[in-house]
C-alpha cells in the first residue's frame, strides 16, 4: 500500500520529470488512443515517429473509418504487429455506427465497460484510456507497473489478480490519468529492468525491495520458436518484384509481398537462383527464410512498392533477391543449382 506521502512525492516527482511525449499535450481521445495502441509494443522512440505519421493520415476516427484497411497498413508500415492495425480499423468503423446499431454515433465511449468492448481493446488499454483520456477513475496494469509493485512489496512473481489490487487499491480518484502515467514513467525510467536508479525514485523510503530491487520481480524465460521458410521472388520485366496480398489473418495478414512456402512442402526449381537466407526474430519466433529468384516466365508487370504496405521483413528478402540479380546479370552466367530445404514445416495462415 502507498502512502498519503507517496501519492504527494511521485505526482510531484511526474510533474517536473515526465518525458515530452506528444500525446500528453493532447486531450483528444482519438490521439490518446492511438498512442496508446501504438506504444503497446513499440519502444516510445519509434512510437512518436509513427504517432505523428499516423494522427497526420487520419486525424479523426471518421477519417480512419471512411478508409480502406490496406491505407491504414500502408500508413502504419514498419511499426509491427500489423494486426493492431487492422483492429484499430476495425475499431473505427464500429464507433462509427449508430448506436442502434452497436456502435458509438461517432464518439469514442468514455467509460472503461464500453471502450474493453471495442475491437482490439484489452482491460490496460481501456483503462489507460477511460483514466487519461476522461478522467476515470480506472487503475492501469503494465509491465511497467508490475514491476514497480513486485520490487515496492518484494513479491518475485506478484499474480495479475494482486497486481491488479495493489494498483486499484493506490489509485488516486483526483487525477487518476497523471496518476497511471506516473506509475508507468516511474517503471520506464527509473524503476527499470536493470540498472536501477533507486537514488531518484519518489516512494524509496516505503519500498520493501529498494537494497535488492533485481530480484524482483523474477524474470520470465520466452521460449522462442525456430521457423524456417521459402521465399520465392519474381522481378517482372519492368524490374519491379512481383508482390501478391496476404488473407487477412495469419501471419502479416493483409500486407503484401512474395510467395512464401513451407519450407519442406516443395523442392525449390533447379532454375531458381540461390540468393542466401534473412534471419527474422519477432516475439516467440525466430524466422529463417531461405530466398530463391525465379528467373523464368516473369511476368511482364510487377507491383508498384509505394502503393502497398510491406513487412520489414519483406523488404530484407526483396533487398538480397535483387541484389542477386544485379550480380547475375552483370555476370552473364547460368544461376545456382536450387537444393532442397530441409526445416520445419509451417504455414502462413
Amino acid at each position: 500500500m502507498l502512502s498519503c506521502n507517496d501519492h504527494r512525492n511521485l505526482l510531484a516527482w511526474y510533474d517536473t520529470h515526465q518525458r515530452e511525449l506528444p500525446w500528453r499535450n493532447t486531450n483528444d481521445p482519438w490521439a490518446i488512443l492511438l498512442s496508446e495502441i501504438l506504444l503497446q509494443q513499440t519502444q516510445v522512440s519509434r512510437g512518436m515517429v509513427y504517432w505523428k505519421r499516423m494522427i497526420e493520415a487520419f486525424p479523426t476516427i471518421e477519417s480512419m473509418a471512411t478508409s480502406e484497411v490496406d491505407a491504414v497498413l500502408k500508413a502504419w508500415e514498419g511499426a509491427g504487429y500489423y494486426s493492431r492495425a487492422r483492429r484499430l480499423h476495425a475499431l473505427s468503423r464500429q464507433v462509427m455506427l449508430p448506436s442502434d446499431q452497436g456502435g458509438f454515433d461517432g464518439a469514442l465511449p468514455k467509460n472503461y465497460e464500453d471502450l474493453l468492448s471495442l475491437p482490439g481493446i484489452g482491460p490496460y488499454t481501456a483503462a489507460a484510456v477511460a483514466s487519461i483520456a476522461f478522467g476515470q477513475p480506472v487503475a492501469c496494469v503494465d509491465g511497467n507497473i508490475r514491476r514497480v509493485m513486485a520490487r515496492h512489496t518484494a513479491q518475485p512473481d506478484p499474480a495479475p489478480k494482486a497486481v491488479q489490487a495493489w494498483a486499484d487499491s493506490s489509485l488516486t480518484s483526483e487525477r487518476p490519468g497523471d496518476w497511471n502515467q506516473a506509475l508507468m514513467e516511474l517503471g520506464a525510467t527509473v524503476c527499470t529492468p536493470r540498472r536501477v536508479k533507486c537514488g531518484g525514485c519518489p516512494i524509496q523510503s516505503t519500498c520493501k525491495g529498494r537494497h535488492e530491487p533485481e530480484l524482483f520481480p523474477t524474470p520470465k524465460k520466452s521460449r522462442v520458436k525456430a521457423i524456417s521458410m521459402l521465399a520465392v521472388v519474381e522481378i517482372a520485366g519492368d524490374g519491379r518484384p512481383v508482390l501478391h496480398q496476404r488473407p487477412l489473418s495469419g501471419m502479416f495478414a493483409g500486407l503484401w509481398g512474395p510467395l512464401y512456402h513451407e519450407a519442406n512442402s516443395m523442392t525449390p526449381d533447379q532454375d531458381w537462383l540461390v540468393c542466401g537466407t534473412v534471419e527474422h526474430l519477432l516475439s516467440h519466433r525466430k524466422l529463417s527464410v531461405h530466398v530463391f529468384l525465379k528467373t523464368t516466365d516473369v511476368p511482364p508487370l510487377g507491383t508498384l512498392r509505394s502503393t502497398v504496405a510491406i513487412s520489414s521483413l519483406d523488404e530484407k528478402v526483396l533487398a538480397m533477391a535483387a541484389k542477386h540479380q544485379h550480380a547475375a546479370q552483370k555476370r552473364e552466367g547460368v544461376p545456382q543449382r536450387a537444393k532442397q530445404v530441409n526445416a520445419e514445416t509451417v504455414a502462413w495462415s
